[in-house]
């Protein structure tokens, strides 16, 4: 079985990722916009400028998760877009937090100042939706056109998030 799940930054799809590989026992793919910009030697914030105009960085980020994910018969692939990219996935997962929400969490995770981190987080959503539609036709603000289900975090602990996923899995047998 291969679940895809898809959201904004500082909604826990890392952490979430991990925690349902674990327990399915299923190797995740998180392959992340940090991890080519270290492979690319440039930082994070260099490399998202970067992908504002060079639509290649993210096709081979996509591409490569992708790849990845087919070369498996059983995975949990963790992405911004991993619900449209891997349309052969058995369940489609979106999580999904307010802003302020996210921006919290991103600031717990990587320090800062919490204004910086919710500013970062909106201008973020933004410039990621625009690449997203002028590269793919991707609406990602509409994950319920492809989604199996669609969990709101702000709530939740990653484990509930990771028990909900687990649940919706046994319902498909």
């Amino acid at each position: 079985m291969r679940i895809a799940i898809s959201s904004e930054s500082g909604c826990g799809n890392t952490t979430v990722t991990k925690l349902v590989a674990q327990r399915l026992g299923y190797p995740m793919i998180n392959f992340t916009f940090r991890q080519l910009a270290a492979e690319k030697g440039v930082d994070f914030w260099t490399l998202s400028r970067m992908a504002e105009t060079d639509h290649s960085i993210d096709k081979e980020l996509d591409r490569r998760q992708t790849e990845m994910a087919m070369a498996e018969n059983d995975c949990v692939l963790g992405s911004r877009l991993a619900i449209w990219m891997l349309g052969e996935a058995d369940l489609k997962v979106y999580l999904r937090a307010t802003p302020e929400t996210r921006a919290e969490r991103i600031f717990r995770r990587e320090g800062g100042s919490l204004e910086q981190r919710y500013r970062e987080t909106v201008e973020r959503d933004k410039a990621n939706t625009r690449r997203y539609m002028d590269i793919y036709g991707i609406d990602n603000t509409r994950p319920e056109a492809v989604a199996d289900i669609i969990i709101d975090t702000d709530d939740k602990t990653p484990d509930e998030i990771a028990s909900i996923i687990i649940e919706e899995i046994g319902k498909k047998g």
